[in-house]
């Protein structure tokens, strides 16, 4: 509610670091920043993680098909990198067994697998009881009966990481808030502002109010993902590299229909690997990776896109046989790769780079959802040592590593089992189901007893009075004043993930939400007119195709 006067009453004065982008790698560097005594303030023209870092294969990967291309040093990185996330957050991430089929005529043959699988144990340092196990034909079915059996030799059995990477985002950024940081949505970018050539500050609009103020800062970081050139050419310093970017489609099919038991990454046809996992109740598969030079804010899923992933499927699980109509829900993300002549979009590198334009603009480009932590330490690290050589003053080394996320101070992640218990326990006393208390426990971790907090008795009366469940009261309710929710969308989207995963629960409780939110944000009609349309064109975009023709300006097909 105070959003308004917050960012007028921040930005009377100058920061130490303005982050631009509000995706990981921003709040990566606004946590790291901040946790070292430098004051850090961040904007996305969005809601945060709004862009590529709400639509990724939500897991934090060791990248073993990175070690096929022999990027020996990312793989080792993202592999020590992962078990930082998750000890740090276990709510919202967890370890995931996988599968990689052994098939004849395959890209991972029985003895590259064995050897591959154990290198990458040894380079990303996974533990004991983590490391990979190699299985027969008859062992790989009893994992996962729907797999083909003609030509099916065997598996590897290995661990990676699932989260929710949008929450992941949001999680770090509370973090950073937490200590002290300053980070608003729906604040774009317009102009940067310089002094003797050098770049001081920024121009921004409230997107929701439309007002525009300045905000300085003695150092300014690029981390807008996919629109890193667009502030580069803004800035002047756009040659050299520039960024290539891919696209990723992700497709949700009911439980029902594909009652995945075990996650399992395999080959398709054209040579590339899929990942079809299991997640309450549904099951996601992706990824594809195609050229894209379209609209970055509302990348579509085409006719070609969800069949190639359809095609993928059926044939690796031909049992299952599923079509069209079974496709419940999709996404498309955007990977902001930098640009290496003569690859295609698998080829390319997954690298992250700094650029630093002679005005002292720093750009952060590339990179891993899993190595966010990493490639903003290099950032941070920049930033503290030219305020040092500017200002004399000294700052802290990174301590990200064994700082726990916002709702991730839960004892570490072997505890995370026991305090889940307890939580339900303690929900189920003040009136929550078993189901519900689980749920908002493990969405929130060790934030769950400040969303506890809405089961009192005016709490209940509210949610009959809306009639929505106390659970998804409590949560709304939690989003309005500690999450900065501004639009229906960053709830039933961004905060809970139920567009992608959910889809009839967001028919279901789409206006009891509107209701809420118009009430606690005393929005006019035009407002909600401006959030119920927003709403629609979002669940159209997660459910409606576009033909390949047509593509993000054209005609739309029902899934």
């Amino acid at each position: 509610m105070s959003r308004r006067q917050e960012w007028k009453q921040d930005m009377q004065r100058e920061v130490d670091l303005l982050v631009i982008g509000g995706g990981i790698t921003g709040a990566g560097i606004a946590l790291d920043a901040q946790a070292r005594g430098i004051d850090t303030a961040l904007v996305e023209m969005q809601d945060f993680a709004a862009g590529t870092s709400s639509r990724s294969t939500k897991l934090v990967h060791g990248g073993l098909r990175y070690l096929k291309q022999l990027e020996v040093q990312l793989v080792a990185e993202v592999g020590r990198e992962r078990a930082i996330v998750y000890e740090n957050g276990p709510h919202v991430t967890k370890p995931e067994w996988m599968l990689l089929p052994i098939v004849k005529g395959g890209t991972y043959g029985k003895w590259a697998s064995s050897i591959g699988l154990t290198v990458y144990d040894r380079l990303a340092g996974v533990k004991k009881s983590e490391r990979r196990q190699m299985l027969n034909k008859d062992e790989t079915l009893r994992k996962e009966p729907l797999l083909r059996k003609e030509g099916l030799k065997g598996s590897g059995y290995y661990v990676e990481y699932r989260t929710d990477d949008a929450r992941l985002t949001l999680e770090v950024m509370k973090k950073a808030v937490e200590l002290g940081a300053k980070a608003f949505n729906y604040m774009k970018v317009t102009e940067l502002l310089y002094e003797n050539g050098k770049v001081v500050g920024v121009k921004v609009r409230d997107q929701i109010s439309g007002e525009e103020h300045v905000w300085r800062a003695k150092k300014v970081v690029n981390a807008t993902g996919p629109w890193v050139d667009e502030l580069r050419e803004m800035d002047g310093s756009k040659h050299g590299k520039t960024l290539h970017w891919t696209k990723g489609v992700h497709i949700v099919v009911d439980g029902s229909r594909f009652p995945l038991r075990q996650a399992v990454y395999f080959d398709t046809p054209d040579g590339r690997m899929v990942f079809a996992i299991p997640r309450d109740g549904k099951a996601y598969i992706g990824t594809t990776d195609t050229d894209y030079r379209e609209d970055l804010t509302h990348p579509r899923v085409t006719e070609t896109d969800r069949d190639y992933l359809l095609q993928a499927v059926n044939g690796m699980f031909p049992e299952v046989k599923l079509t069209q109509e079974d496709v419940e829900t999709f996404w498309a993300g955007i990977r902001p790769l930098i640009h290496e002549e003569g690859k295609s979009p698998s080829e390319i590198s997954r690298k992250d780079e700094i650029f630093h334009s002679k005005t002292g603009l720093i750009t952060i480009a590339g990179g891993k959802l899993t190595g966010y932590r990493k490639m903003a330490e290099k950032v941070v690290n920049l930033v503290a040592k030219e305020l040092h050589q500017e200002t004399g003053r000294n700052f802290a080394a990174c301590q990200t590593h064994r700082i726990p996320i916002s709702g991730g101070e839960v004892g570490g992640a072997s505890q995370f089992a026991s305090f889940v218990t307890d939580k339900i326990k303690q929900g189920i006393k003040l009136g929550y189901t078993e189901q519900q208390a689980e749920w908002l426990t493990r969405l929130y971790g060790a934030n769950v007893e400040r969303v506890y907090q809405w089961a009192t008795e005016d709490g209940k009366a509210a949610a009959e009075r809306y009639a929505i469940p106390l659970d998804l009261y409590s949560s709304l309710m939690y989003g309005l004043e500690h999450e900065m929710v501004l639009t229906p969308v960053d709830y039933l989207l961004r905060r809970t993930g139920a567009m992608l995963f959910d889809i009839a629960w967001v028919q279901r409780w789409k206006d009891g939400v509107i209701e809420v939110m118009a009430n606690y944000g005393a929005w006019d009609e035009q407002a909600r007119k401006r959030w119920e349309r927003e709403l629609e064109q979002e669940i159209n975009y997660v459910t409606e195709v576009v033909s390949d023709k047509a593509s993000n300006n054209g005609v739309i097909r029902k899934k």
